[in-house]
């Protein structure tokens, strides 16, 4: 089953499940907190469908993010990608980070290319969804709703000046955070447990990622345990799962404006986006760049 958050002509916003061979919708009735438990587990009668089908042309796909949830990612999770930066075996645990609403582009949108950076980086990533809260559940993956495709935009200059690790300015800026272009429900890729699916990203329609997700260092599990850890995941919450080697800090080729990005994963789709024109800060603001005015 795929899931999209949409947005009418209204300005509606509102979760459908998606006939992706008839390009239409049917709209969710229910509360997100009441039908997300029930799909996780492979149920579909508590969406409350609307009979009415929705031309899917007609409506604007958003980010497959419920309203409130919170945006987690984790790094570090494909050795292929660490040893092309260098480092020779895989680290003893993950790292992580949390993403604002305002990083979020949806399918189709914009991604912004801030003023703070001049080497603008992309990064395919499987993207877990939470369908209930952990609780004592011995596998965590069984908590999920589902996957997405997420592209992790970053600042790859950040901190240099510091010469440590500024995730703050890599990874949180606005307008930076593609997801989507819907949900895949656990139950298409086995249910709990690590998925094995294909993910690979084009620039301008040359591929420059392309791996498995079982070359995954941590497994879905672990991640999840990880952050959940620290900040209990709830209802809706998503986590980027890390992304493998072929991205511009390895050779150089960062993103330009006017890129065109397609990150697709295998049972999920395409994710398309565009880079927009480079900001500029004013002379007032440009102190706030990269540390004090250069």
């Amino acid at each position: 089953m795929k899931l999209a958050r949409v947005r009418d002509a209204a300005g509606e916003s509102f979760w459908a499940q998606v006939d992706e061979s008839a390009r239409e919708v049917q709209r969710i009735r229910a509360p997100f907190e009441v039908w997300a438990p029930v799909v996780a587990e492979g149920g579909s009668a508590a969406l409350e469908l609307d009979a009415c089908r929705l031309p899917l042309a007609e409506l604007q796909l958003c980010p497959p993010v419920n309203p409130g949830a919170r945006v987690f990612g984790v790094g570090l999770n494909y050795l292929s990608h660490l040893v092309r930066l260098g480092r020779k075996q895989a680290p003893p645990h993950t790292l992580a980070y949390i993403k604002p609403a305002s990083a979020l582009v949806p399918p189709g949108g914009e991604i912004q290319y801030p003023a703070v950076t001049n080497q603008l980086d992309y990064e395919v990533e499987l993207v877990a969804v939470v369908a209930r809260a952990f609780g004592d559940e011995p596998q965590a993956s069984a908590c999920l709703l589902g996957y997405t495709v997420g592209n992790d935009i970053s600042a790859r200059d950040a901190g240099k000046q510091l010469g440590s690790l500024d995730l703050f300015t890599q990874k949180a800026l606005d307008s930076t955070a593609p997801i989507g272009p819907w949900i895949t429900t656990l139950d298409e890729f086995g249910g709990p447990g690590q998925p094995c699916v294909t993910l690979s990203l084009r620039i301008n329609g040359e591929e420059r990622q392309h791996d498995t997700t079982d070359q995954m260092i941590f497994p879905v599990d672990e991640l999840l345990n990880y952050v959940d850890a620290r900040i209990a995941l709830r209802p809706g919450d998503l986590v980027f799962t890390g992304s493998t080697c072929g991205v511009g800090l390895e050779d150089g080729r960062f993103l330009q404006p006017g890129d065109v990005i397609e990150a697709q994963i295998e049972r999920i789709g395409v994710l398309r986006n565009r880079i927009g024109a480079k900001r500029v800060l004013s002379p007032m603001r440009a102190i706030g760049r990269l540390g004090r005015a250069e």
